[in-house]
């Protein structure tokens, strides 16, 4: 028999419309599995007394026979970078150790409206800005599948606790691949929307962003539960003033479907990777897709990439840290500093490389439906790595993490377009390979929908 904290959210909520399910004893069930495997260290806050009375008023409201919103009586955790209104959120750091936000992020007010149920503010490393799941606030988070390999960043609890049963949604924030590279590599799906259908208001340059909110989960059914609760329009976000989707009802069929297979994306990727990702895409033709081999050099982006990322970083986090240099990792201080050294004219080539990612990716969607490539390079990285240095795959070394490991995700930063990773297979060692498909913007329920049918056939 499955164990209540393992149903995932649809089953959760068809069993509460049966009455079959019990709010209290889920949330029981979840808070439960996240004491049982604190070992994980999914959590910086575990919002009990709180999810507990949430329970029981939905309990309650249950059996006098209302109407459920979508998420009732389901139990999710929020990063701890997104502000939730009564609930510290630290943003992995000691400088914000005693931070409680007054308002609810966009996301999680929706969710909240929805009926879902706060069960804890989920670990990252400070400020999102590293691939790697310490902080010098919370220690290290632990993968569940190895606890020798990284469970990926910077939604590291994120993808921690919806992979060991510790809820089955939650809310990350992906800022160059921080919700796909965790899903990648704790075997579950992470979706990050198109620019501006989850409004994320945090942000100090709205109209420069490139780090989105979006689900993580164990199934496509669940991230899409979630992110019909949490997409829509906002008259306060330059990209969300009119968050059309088009919808396409149905399971649609994969027959006639064209492709982009983007193998490599200039960078090397490992064999087994490899081998698996193009087994994946093969299923793909033979359920009747058009598959076709084309290549953008995603890799050759990462300096624009990283201009944007430390000059945010120096501007926003920065003027935090002077004076207060103890309190923070000195791998942030020294993106800061990177961040500072930048000149406007740096910014600009950068902001101008973005245009041209966008073009490149426009043109492809010109031709194909949907562009499809291996979430990362090589599977989970050891767990010890030093994020900022070179890394090594097969005996030859690639260059930073950011370019050799993910020089897939950071794209859709960059451009916008939504991105969805799927688990599609295990490495003879037993870990976690992703699939990312990309789709044109706004077409997220529609990726969403194609995402569903290729989860099954790839099961």
């Amino acid at each position: 028999m499955t164990d209540i904290a393992d149903l995932t959210a649809t089953e959760l909520a068809a069993g509460y419309r049966r009455k079959a399910l019990s709010p209290v004893e889920v949330t029981e069930a979840v808070l439960g599995r996240i004491e049982a495997r604190a070992d994980l260290n999914a959590f910086i806050t575990v919002t009990s007394q709180d999810a507990r009375a949430e329970a029981r008023a939905a309990e309650a409201r249950m059996m006098a026979g209302e109407d459920l919103p979508p998420l009732f009586g389901i139990p999710y955790s929020v990063k701890d970078l997104i502000n939730t209104a009564g609930v510290r959120t630290t943003m992995g750091s000691r400088l914000f150790k005693a931070n409680v936000p007054k308002e609810d992020a966009v996301a999680v007010a929706r969710a909240r409206k929805a009926g879902a149920i706060l069960i804890g503010k989920s670990t990252t490393p400070e400020f999102g800005h590293v691939q790697s799941p310490t902080s010098p606030l919370f220690g290290r988070t632990l993968n569940p599948i190895d606890a020798g390999v990284t469970p990926g960043a910077s939604s590291s609890g994120a993808a921690v606790a919806v992979a060991a049963g510790m809820g089955p949604l939650a809310l990350g924030t992906d800022g160059g691949g921080s919700i796909r590279i965790p899903a990648a590599c704790c075997g579950v799906v992470g979706f990050k929307p198109t620019l501006g259908v989850v409004p994320h208001l945090q942000l100090p340059d709205l109209f420069g962003a490139n780090s989105f909110v979006g689900p993580m989960a164990r199934t496509v059914a669940d991230a899409e539960l979630l992110f019909a609760a949490i997409a829509g329009a906002d008259p306060r976000d330059p990209y969300g003033q009119a968050a059309t989707m088009l919808h396409e009802p149905g399971r649609p069929s994969l027959e006639g479907l064209r492709i982009a297979w983007i193998a490599q994306g200039g960078a090397r990727v490992q064999g087994e990777v490899a081998s698996i990702t193009g087994r994946a895409i093969r299923a793909l033709e033979a359920e009747g897709a058009r598959v076709e081999t084309t290549e953008i050099d995603f890799k050759s982006y990462e300096p624009a990439f990283l201009t944007l990322l430390r000059v945010g970083l120096a501007a926003r986090t920065g003027p935090l840290t002077k004076g207060r240099e103890a309190l923070v990792s000195q791998s942030l201080l020294d993106t800061i500093a990177l961040g500072e050294a930048c000149s406007g004219v740096d910014l600009a080539r950068a902001t101008a490389a973005r245009t041209v990612l966008f073009q490149a990716m426009q043109s492809l969607f010109g031709r194909f439906d949907l562009v499809v490539s291996p979430t990362l390079t090589a599977p989970p990285l050891p767990i010890d790595i030093d994020p900022t240095r070179d890394i090594m795959i097969e005996g030859h070394n690639e260059g930073t993490v950011r370019g050799a490991w993910y020089p897939f995700t950071f794209p859709q930063n960059l451009t916008g377009h939504p991105a969805i990773s799927l688990p599609c297979g295990r490495t003879s060692n037993g870990l976690p390979v992703g699939l990312q498909l990309c789709a044109p913007w706004y077409r997220d329920r529609a990726l969403l929908k194609i995402a569903s049918t290729i989860e099954d056939i790839l099961a």
